[in-house]
């Protein structure tokens, strides 16, 4: 089964402020031990696209059907 929602984490920006991974309802991001956010469970995400609104660096995008928004 395809994943329904892709989510992409831009390391170069996320600067670890843990946003992200507080706002998620279904726990799909998790914090490396350098406090970055990544992403731990893929198949949970509902597509609710709360990390991408919140993150102040733009470092996180949602995307459907497992596609990055670029189309590839």
């Amino acid at each position: 089964m395809a994943k329904k929602f892709q989510v992409d984490i831009m390391p170069e920006r996320c600067k670890a402020c843990g946003i992200c991974i507080d706002v998620c309802p279904k726990q799909v991001l998790a914090p490396e031990k350098n406090g970055k956010a990544i992403v731990a469970e893929p198949e949970q995400c509902i597509g609710c696209m709360l990390c991408e609104y919140h993150c102040p660096d733009f470092a996180i995008t949602v995307s459907k059907g497992g596609e990055k928004k670029d189309g590839k």
